[in-house]
């Protein structure tokens, strides 16, 4: 029988429900909701996914090398999604497919960039013996 450690359950669940969510509001921002509704419900929508990054960050229990290879894993997510952006739309002009993938990507980096700052921060308080 195996036993699994629940030290990390609740921040595990939020992450891959933060991601799946991305994922669902970066598709659906580009094709099923009107350009005048993503305007109006933008701001709301990305508040959900700052704070579930910000609760990610706060609640995955990362330490050590865990905490090394969490940063090294989302920053290159964070710089891949920022430039894949730019480039995923300059290249994929007149497919349609640039503006999707543009926008899980932006979706993603909503999520990553604020978890990835918390737990960057917790780390250096962790160096420093805070």
């Amino acid at each position: 029988m195996v036993i699994k450690s629940h030290e990390n359950f609740v921040g595990a669940w939020i992450f891959l429900t933060g991601v799946i969510l991305a994922v669902i509001i970066g598709v659906g921002t580009n094709l099923f909701i009107p350009v005048n509704k993503i305007v109006q419900y933008s701001s709301p929508i990305y508040a959900v996914l700052v704070i579930l990054g910000l609760i990610v960050g706060m609640k995955l229990n990362v330490s050590g090398k865990d905490s090394q290879t969490f940063l090294v894993a989302s920053a290159v997510l964070v710089i891949v999604s920022k430039f894949g952006m730019e480039s995923v739309t300059g290249s994929l002009i007149g497919v349609g497919v640039g503006d999707l993938v543009s926008s899980v990507f932006g979706a993603l980096l909503v999520l990553f960039v604020p978890a990835t700052i918390i737990v960057a921060l917790k780390t250096l308080f962790s160096i420093t013996n805070v």
